[in-house]
């Protein structure tokens, strides 16, 4: 079909986009938001508009005019959805991936926290990970990341980590931790440090923003550190908090009764409570009265122990994040999927329990879709995020509708959700700029930061292998510390646990 102002339908992917030029997605099916109602809406053989760093328009047909320059993309028979949401994830740690696939969450304080990584690695080390932490995730489709950034533990390393951020093309929330690590650095040092990061010139003209971690509300809180910590969080006009939200036997807090304790919960500035695994119903009740939000992150909840027994129940004020990706995956995709199957068991599990068989499924996958994209940008209070809709910011994903695994769909929702994976993702874009293409990275810097990065991990790897492992504590936190009953996949002698093979 010809389209208006004979402009000529190129292939996918043919042709760079220009800093200035509009696209014009045209024939695909679109996983859009219907803001009145709340939820989904399908266009099939729609097209999408994007005007520098924005969606322009949504249409059921390509529209008939078009701005001048406007490079067409025909996308027919692909599915076109926003970019996925992680609200909370540790970037800088992409160098020890592989190398704690069996480790609890004790170990990974004493072994690979920022409590014991500052005195081993340097500013380059920290931009060489998070950056190749960051392509990873937008290779994923993940296009918004909630950082918290635990590599705060300098002038160069902070400065550092938000420079990474920057030259990713992603948008990241930077949130810039204040904590005091013995024998290296306090929070009063720190606010020095955050006010010059805030004036860095490279922020402005760019998707990424500063907001800040604290892990520090409850249950003995230092007030005064707070309290100037938030009069710096008022003054800079920071666009995100967030916090380790973790009770029950961890013996940690930072709950959201911590924090309404000290008149911070119901403030202009959104809150994420990451985790938040013990949350109480007094808690839940305080997030919704104030809408604040956690941020499940399902196999990091699962792999490190820390459980998500009441998590189903909040939903409504849930986002997902990844949390550790040197552990497990890297993409909220499959966080989604697995939350959405969890959920299910569970909920099917109360049905069971009572010698009675359940007769519907108590979890969608539209649900999940949300949880992934627009619950995530209701947590950091964006409006423009999560979703494809007039005035959105233009974060985008281009899935290939031919390929094996979604040959053949009909629901585009569970062909993402159900059958998806990081191989089907052709495209994806941020603001407005294609940062993979045809399948593969296109951001610039990718090459060189790849070549940096493997660099750096070898050396970094190198001094961990050789680092003995911390012994397991007889208690943690005032909570004995046991063995939970190890599994056998073998007959005979042996289980076939095995080992770590670095």
């Amino acid at each position: 079909m010809r389209l208006a102002d004979g402009i000529a339908i190129l292939p996918l992917f043919l042709t760079a986009v220009s800093a200035t030029g509009a696209i014009h997605l045209k024939g695909g099916t679109i996983i859009a938001y219907n803001k009145q109602a709340k939820g989904l809406k399908i266009i099939r053989g729609g097209s999408v508009v994007v005007e520098k760093d924005s969606i322009t328009g949504v249409y059921d047909s390509p529209p008939s005019r078009l701005p001048p320059g406007t490079e067409t993309v025909d996308v027919t028979g692909k599915i076109i959805t926003p970019g996925f949401i992680d609200t909370h994830r540790h970037g800088w740690q992409t160098v020890f991936k592989t190398m704690a696939s069996n480790t609890t969450l004790i170990e990974f304080f004493g072994r690979y926290s920022s409590f014991v990584a500052p005195f081993f690695w340097n500013a380059t080390d920290v931009y060489d990970s998070q950056l190749a932490g960051l392509y990873e995730a937008l290779n994923a489709g993940v296009t918004t990341s909630l950082d918290h950034a635990t590599s705060t533990w300098s002038k160069d390393a902070a400065d550092a980590g938000l420079q990474a951020s920057i030259d990713s093309g992603a948008r990241v929330f930077y949130a810039f931790t204040f904590a005091n690590i013995t024998g290296l650095i306090t929070v009063d040092e720190l606010h020095p440090v955050f006010r010059q990061l805030a004036k860095k010139p490279s922020l402005k003209t760019s998707p990424t923003e500063l907001g800040i971690a604290y892990d520090g509300w409850g249950p003995n809180p230092n007030v005064p550190e707070i309290n100037k910590m938030m009069a710096l969080a008022k003054e800079l006009k920071v666009s995100v908090i967030t916090t380790h939200s973790l009770q029950g036997p961890w013996g940690f807090s930072n709950s959201p009764e911590d924090i309404h304790a000290l008149n911070y919960l119901n403030i202009s500035i959104p809150i994420v409570f990451s985790h938040a695994s013990f949350l109480t119903p007094a808690g839940a009740d305080l997030l919704r009265s104030t809408n604040q939000y956690i941020s499940i992150t399902p196999e990091s909840e699962m792999h490190y122990g820390q459980g998500h027994p009441v998590s189903y129940n909040i939903q409504d004020q849930a986002s997902l994040g990844i949390d550790t990706h040197i552990t497990f995956s890297t993409d909220i995709l499959t966080q989604a999927r697995i939350w959405l199957q969890q959920t299910r068991y569970e909920r099917y599990l109360d049905v069971l329990e009572q010698n009675k068989l359940p007769g519907s499924n108590p979890m969608s996958a539209e649900q999940a879709f949300l949880l992934a994209t627009r619950n995530g940008a209701l947590a950091l209070r964006r409006d423009d995020l999560g979703a494809i809709m007039v005035g959105a910011k233009a974060d985008l994903l281009v899935w290939d509708g031919n390929s094996p695994a979604l040959l053949g769909w009909v629901d585009p929702v569970a062909a993402v959700m159900l059958h998806a994976s990081v191989g089907d993702l052709e495209g994806v874009m941020v603001d407005g700029k294609w940062v993979k293409k045809g399948g593969k990275l296109v951001a610039k810097g990718y090459p060189d930061a790849r070549t940096k990065f493997l660099k750096t991990a070898r050396r970094l790897q190198a001094v961990w292998k050789a680092m003995p492992l911390p012994e397991v504590p007889a208690e943690f936190n005032g909570n004995p510390v046991v063995h939970p009953p190890r599994v056998d996949v073998v007959r005979g002698p042996g289980d076939g646990y095995g080992n770590i093979y670095l």
